[in-house]
């Protein structure tokens, strides 16, 4: 009998996947701080995890163009670049912390796993 760590892990085996993916469009918008034009962008987590765990995998790390929304600025800059650094670095920040949290859970549910099949 084998073990399905997607129904033992629950969400957070989905929410992990997902943050990685927004780190890296959190990252890019960083990177492209100084860019003319440069549109910033962010992945809306709620739908796309929504999405993911109502069994549609469509919505899970398809992050292409379609899924990406444009993020709107407090104050746009003259050459048309939308990145703040501060909204950048703070989104940034929250979403390693809340990869945190997701990681630590899988952590508690797997340490969880291996004493029940240890038998303790």
């Amino acid at each position: 009998m084998s073990i399905d760590f997607s129904k033992a892990l629950g969400v957070h085996d989905d929410a992990l996947r997902l943050r990685a993916e927004r780190t890296k469009v959190l990252a890019s918008n960083i990177a492209n701080v100084s860019t003319p034009g440069y549109q910033a962008r962010d992945v809306d987590f709620a739908a796309s995890l929504q999405a993911a765990t109502s069994g549609d995998e469509q919505g899970l790390l398809s992050t292409g163009d379609d899924e990406l929304k444009y993020r709107v600025p407090y104050h746009p800059s003259r050459d048309g670049n939308t990145v703040e650094l501060g909204v950048e670095q703070a989104a940034f920040s929250q979403n390693a912390l809340d990869f945190q949290t997701s990681l630590t859970f899988v952590n508690m549910k797997l340490k969880g796993l291996a004493k029940v099949i240890a038998g303790q």
